[in-house]
């Protein structure tokens, strides 16, 4: 068993100092103690911990990488996971259309499992009952920015998008753009953006040739900053996007 709060900064962050002390200092507080699981890269059977945080919150990721894809009419779609996601149990039960869902730890993660006997200790921090909802809703607001993205009509602009998007969460920022350390494969790249996998690997040689896009290893590097590329994808016609995309000037520049 750990602390909850050294686990996870942003949860301790929303107690003051004094809030804090009082929580581990509780009798039912400890830092809020919670069993962590581990697991390494492969598939991850998360049901089995997900069926025993229940009725309690869930699990938190306390570091790693997780992908998720849900399986519907023979079409896969997918959702990265990362520090701090708040993952919940899935009732599938009222659904006219049956899903498969499936889990992958993409690099060594670690969990934090938030069964009954938290939220029974929880029960008198209300605060971390407030924190655990927005992340909820962070993460929905994340889905629906994938979505759109998903939508764009063309497939360069798609990846491009979606590489900021990830970025948010996983990137650095480096001289003239942004590195993203992430073990993406064709196939999930496909499974993010609602496209084939032959066509990814076709708009991610284009981009790699533009040098928009690089990728070495599992490191991923965006030329330029955001706003000139939203820009460009706005203002291009699609034949001349990946063409385009060429002229964007390094950031400071």
């Amino acid at each position: 068993m750990q602390a909850l709060l050294e686990l996870d900064v942003d949860l301790a962050d929303e107690f003051d100092a004094a809030g804090r002390a009082a929580v581990g200092a509780s009798p039912n507080g400890a830092g809020l103690p919670v069993m962590t699981l581990e697991a390494d890269p492969g598939r991850l059977a998360l049901e089995q911990w997900l069926e025993a945080a229940w009725p309690g919150p869930g699990l938190i990721v306390v570091d790693g990488v997780v992908a998720t894809t849900v399986l519907t009419a023979n079409r896969t779609s997918a959702e990265l996971l990362g520090e701090g996601d708040l993952i919940h149990m899935w009732p599938d039960g009222d659904a006219e259309l049956v899903s498969e869902v499936g889990w992958r730890a993409l690099t060594p993660t670690r969990f934090a499992l938030l069964d009954r006997e938290f939220t029974q200790r929880a029960a008198g921090w209300p605060l971390i009952t407030g924190a655990l909802l927005r992340r909820s809703g962070t993460r929905i607001r994340r889905l629906n920015r994938q979505r759109a993205i998903a939508s764009q009509p063309r497939l360069d602009a798609r990846l491009v998008l979606l590489m900021w998007h990830l970025a948010a969460k996983w990137g650095k920022v480096e001289p003239g753009g942004v590195g993203l350390t992430l073990p993406l494969t064709h196939e999930l790249l496909s499974w993010l953006i609602g496209a084939e996998r032959p066509s990814v690997s076709h708009a991610l040689a284009r981009l790699a040739r533009s040098g928009t896009l690089t990728r070495k290893g599992d490191k991923w590097r965006l030329q330029g900053s955001v706003e000139e590329h939203l820009k460009e994808i706005d203002q291009a016609p699609s034949y001349s996007l990946a063409g385009s995309l060429r002229a964007f000037a390094p950031l400071g520049t």
